[in-house]
């Protein structure tokens, strides 16, 4: 009898061990379903982007125009890229760089909360230092440091209207 209750006992446990692991794969599952469909519904120029991004506070977006073609910002929710907001509208000549970024100096120096991003992505809003605003335009690995100020809502044809000199950028409010 003892060897009966064991056998039913070990039996039981297996049973238990296979529910709980369908039930974490299908957990397991259910999570990369929902990161992949976070991931669509969030790429840049897809609809529900564009409602993202049309419902932003009017106090985080801006315009950046580069000749005839207009960029829409997201400014970051902190004290540097308020900073940068309150000297708009801006118009600055800003120089090529490296083959993936522009940069200009500012008028006047802002705060600044800098890190080690290790990655810049093309249509990344940066502060070098207090008084460099920097533009970039391709996605590279990059050791420096620099304060998050925004990033272009669809950098796509970012780096063809920029070019491959300096060019003449506007930063507005509207």
């Amino acid at each position: 009898m003892t060897m009966g209750l064991s056998i039913h006992r070990s039996v039981r446990r297996q049973a238990r061990g296979l529910c709980a692991s369908r039930g974490l794969s299908l957990l397991c599952g259910l999570l990369v379903l929902a990161g992949c469909d976070a991931a669509q519904s969030g790429a840049p120029g897809s609809p529900a982007a564009a409602a993202v991004a049309i419902g932003k506070p009017e106090e985080s977006r801006m315009w950046m125009t580069v000749g005839e073609r207009r960029f829409a910002i997201t400014l970051g929710d902190n004290k540097p890229a308020r900073a940068f907001a309150a000297l708009l509208p801006l118009t600055l000549d800003m120089t090529e760089l490296n083959g993936n970024e522009k940069y200009a100096q500012l008028p006047k120096a802002l705060p600044t909360n800098a890190s080690r991003p290790g990655t810049l992505h093309n249509g990344d809003l940066m502060l070098y230092g207090s008084d460099t605003l920097v533009v970039f335009y391709l996605t590279f690995s990059s050791s420096y440091a620099y304060t998050r100020l925004g990033r272009v809502d669809d950098p796509t044809g970012l780096a063809e209207s920029l070019g491959r000199r300096g060019v003449r950028i506007v930063f507005s409010k509207d």
